[in-house]
């Protein structure tokens, strides 16, 4: 954008900042990201300003949307996922969900992933890049005004590693739970990680009150070393004493995700050694049948085993549910979202 700044991606007091520097009253900040919040994509839509400070606006800056490129609503529970267009020709998909509590949306941060987990379609990384923080928050504004829906709930659990572009996925926090804009809180924001051990103790430090979701997987290095290359830097000697010292520090209960894969984590064995891992630890066990993927081997646990698992893990004190499927018939279900135009 010719060395445009993004002002979308500024934060409350970033732009309070700018303002100050353009010679504004700092009264103009609040009133330029209330309209941001409401979705405008130019400067010309914010009739309180002045003309002239709407086009030093449009001269020195631009504001982030991303393009509607792709719309698919499921028959089976009107689920919608959409694909948006990036400026450099990227896509990324998010998922708006509606559920009995209101709408929630799994919204992407970054273009691509290079983690690396196989049960996961989101695994690009020769075009992976980070998503900035109005990159980001787009996809949220995008998806009430095609949907009419305002969203209450946001997971951070799209395609990308969120701790992996942390800077802006801070941001990106401190402009969504503002007042004035969405003002969504703490608590009704997930966000999940991979396991990178270093962010999450930096993650920690902030104690914020969202729900940290760790995607754990696995009940032993063994089997995580092959399903999730992150475990071969993070092992779980690292990773779980971290989620200690997260709910320490925060006091919130950490969310374990966990794939149920048949033949690779779902036996009896298994669920013995996930309990006897996270044994006196306050925490939340989400058991995820596996969608699966085109061209993969791997295949869902039966009912009957997840049954089984959900039964021993809850025998041993560990809180654990099952979690619904949404939108699998258009592939927005958990681990089916992926990057790019390959997924037109």
């Amino acid at each position: 954008m010719n060395n445009k700044l993004c002002i979308s991606s500024m934060t409350p007091s970033q732009l309070s900042e700018y303002m100050a520097f353009l010679g504004q009253p700092a009264f103009r900040a609040g009133q330029i990201f209330k309209w941001l919040s409401l979705g405008v994509d130019s400067f010309d839509q914010m009739t309180n300003l002045s003309k002239d400070l709407r086009q030093k606006l449009d001269d020195a800056c631009y504001i982030e949307m991303p393009q509607l490129l792709r719309k698919q609503v499921s028959a089976k529970d009107g689920t919608i996922k959409y694909l948006f267009g990036l400026r450099d020709g990227n896509s990324i998909e998010s998922v708006l969900m509606e559920y009995k509590h209101g709408t929630s949306i799994c919204i992407s941060t970054q273009a691509g992933c290079k983690m690396g987990c196989i049960f996961c379609a989101s695994f690009d990384p020769a075009r992976s890049r980070n998503l900035s923080a109005g990159e980001i928050i787009g996809q949220i504004l995008m998806a009430q005004k095609d949907s009419g829906r305002t969203v209450s709930n946001i997971v951070l659990m799209g395609t990308g590693e969120p701790l992996d572009n942390y800077d802006n996925v801070m941001d990106f926090l401190d402009i969504v739970s503002a007042p004035g804009g969405l003002n969504i809180g703490m608590r009704h924001i997930s966000l999940s990680t991979c396991g990178l051990v270093p962010k999450i103790d930096e993650l920690s430090d902030k104690k914020l009150q969202l729900t940290l979701s760790v995607s754990l997987h696995a009940p032993n290095n063994q089997t995580r070393d092959k399903i999730m290359p992150v475990n071969h830097r993070y092992p779980l000697e690292q990773l779980i004493p971290a989620c200690k010292r997260y709910f320490n520090k925060t006091h919130r209960r950490i969310s374990f995700e966990y794939a149920m894969i048949k033949d690779v984590n779902d036996s009896t064995k298994d669920a013995y050694q996930l309990a006897t891992l996270l044994s006196g630890f306050l925490c939340h066990v989400n058991l995820i049948p596996l969608n699966k993927l085109p061209g993969s081997p791997l295949i869902p646990s039966t009912p009957a085993n997840i049954r089984k698992f959900q039964e021993i893990l809850n025998s041993k004190g560990i809180n654990t549910t099952v979690r619904r499927s949404l939108g699998g018939d258009i592939d927005a279900a958990c681990g089916q979202l992926r990057r790019g135009k390959s997924s037109l």
